[in-house]
């Protein structure tokens, strides 16, 4: 389960800064305008072994009616909402403003931990004076600098505290775990209902822990599946609007719990920018994937639609030439019976376990077919390899330069591991790990 940190506050006072550092990326766009952060960024931050979603949301601004900050003041909302925890920050170099003020009796009215930030307090000689203002809101402060670091570690520490440990593999359950994700309106209720109708199935409701969600779980045959109820999307009334940006964090919080996503695409919209948000979301986080296109029947077609479809998902989201891709309607029902059988197919690969005498087999047949590459003036050699976990099937393979092994031979390895081993629907990891010193090969 996602633990999820929602980083408010106005427009320029810090919060793309902080989104950066805390997801040591630098996707947010920095500058000094007001409302250049529009939409959420979401970011995978960790913590000392705690790992944790960041949102860094466009700047809050209570009273404005102008659209596109309204716009921006929606997203913020739905980040509170959906947050585990809040970051507010505010500008020690502005002092305490009148928005600050609303946005933090906005806040109180939440159950949710809320830590205030003063941030740009870039010298501790400087922090006095500076958090002088801001005393009046009557809560801890945290005096930091996102973009130079200082008082980041104190304030992380506390975070971390209620951030929940990640689950092992061994706490994993032995059905699949599947989450129905994609864009709104593409189809999931009706195709969940249409799955659940199914015959010979057997139902029950399961306490889902994502807010205000039940969770389904099914038995067939002697097979049994949690299916991953996705609520909230279908409880925002007011502010329609958002839901399309609203989609990542209920995708995440579902995959997250998932083993398997049916990412349902709808078809007769094509394939959408938050449809490859959502995918690339799946494919990061570790999870199998089963691309649905729903609404097959309200599509003209002939003979070679469905190639180009397949065409089109292949040149669009390439990261996801390993899923299958099933067709359906989940109005007629037509070729939804076929979903769990191709579950029950790529489950079985996701979760599967290779012996260390086939991979070291494999990699002896490997380099022999297509030697690595020399690097630097230095041969690459590998020495052996074991699977070291599953869900996703996991690989490390033991080189006496594994820094300058290339991303071409990576994925080399990659696809002679899913044509020998069949790793379709599941994403594959591999590492490349140096041997003991002792035990180098220096020739």
């Amino acid at each position: 389960m996602s633990f999820i940190l929602a980083i408010v506050g106005r427009p320029n006072v810090g919060k793309s800064r902080m989104f950066n550092r805390l997801s040591a990326t630098t996707q947010a766009i920095v500058h000094d305008y007001e409302g250049v952060t529009r939409d959420r960024q979401y970011g995978q931050g960790e913590w000392y072994t705690k790992n944790f979603i960041v949102i860094d949301t466009g700047g809050f601004l209570p009273e404005t009616e102008e659209p596109m900050l309204v716009s921006m003041r929606n997203q913020a909302r739905l980040a509170i909402e959906e947050a585990d925890a809040i970051l507010f920050m505010m500008d020690g170099r502005a002092g305490l403003t009148t928005g600050d003020m609303e946005i933090a009796n906005m806040l109180r009215m939440t159950e949710k931990p809320v830590f205030h930030i003063v941030n740009k307090v870039d010298a501790e000689s400087r922090a006095a004076a500076m958090l002088s203002d801001f005393y009046q809101l009557g809560s801890e402060l945290y005096a930091m600098s996102a973009e130079h670091g200082p008082g980041i570690d104190k304030l992380m520490d506390d975070v971390a505290e209620i951030i929940p440990e990640t689950p092992s593999e061994d706490e994993a359950p032995p059905y699949a775990r599947i989450a129905v994700v994609g864009r709104p309106n593409a189809g999931k209720s009706s195709l969940i209902n249409k799955l659940l109708g199914q015959d010979r199935l057997l139902t029950s409701d399961v306490a889902g822990t994502t807010r205000d969600s039940v969770d389904t779980m099914l038995e067939r045959e002697d097979r049994k599946y949690l299916v991953i109820d996705t609520a909230g999307l279908r409880r925002k009334k007011k502010i329609s609007e958002e839901l399309e940006h609203f989609a990542v964090i209920q995708a995440i919080r579902s995959i997250d719990r998932a083993d398997i996503a049916l990412l349902v695409i709808d078809a007769t919209k094509g394939l959408s920018g938050q449809d490859k948000k959502i995918a690339d979301v799946t494919v990061n986080r570790g999870r199998a994937v089963i691309v649905i296109v729903n609404k097959w029947d309200q599509i003209e077609k002939d003979s070679h639609t469905a190639d180009e479809w397949r065409d089109a998902l292949c040149n669009e989201m390439p990261y996801l030439l390993w899923a299958p891709i099933l067709f359906t309607s989940a109005l007629t029902g037509k070729r939804v019976h076929k979903i769990l059988d191709e579950v029950d197919e790529v489950f079985d690969r996701y979760t599967q376990r290779i012996k260390t005498s086939q991979i070291n087999k494999f990699i002896e047949q490997a380099v022999a077919m297509h030697s690595p590459p020399v690097q630097r003036n230095r041969r690459i050699k590998f020495y052996f390899g074991s699977q070291v976990a599953t869900r996703p099937p996991s690989f490390v393979f033991m080189v006496n330069y594994p820094d300058i092994v290339p991303t071409s031979y990576k994925r080399f390895l990659e696809n002679r591991l899913r044509e020998e081993f069949d790793f379709m629907g599941t994403p594959v990891r591999l590492m490349m790990r140096a041997r003991r010193r002792r035990e180098l090969d220096f020739k």
